[in-house]
């Protein structure tokens, strides 16, 4: 059982370090900075669709 984990081990480290395609820096900052935009913009259109769906029942319950 010991020699199967041992093997498993071996196995996933030739897959990450030689079988793996790693990004490149340049690669990896443009992914971070569309993700964060994505995520900017989402952000807005739910504090906006909050804010509409505030003032929509503030005018139906007058309160």
């Amino acid at each position: 059982m010991f020699k199967k984990f041992v093997n498993y081990c071996k196995t996933c480290y030739d897959e990450l370090a030689h079988k793996t395609t790693w990004p490149s820096y340049a690669e990896l900052n443009h992914s971070a900075v569309i993700v964060l935009s994505a995520s900017l913009v989402v952000a807005a259109v739910v504090f906006a669709m909050d804010s509409l769906f505030k003032w929509a029942m503030s005018m139906v319950y007058l309160g």
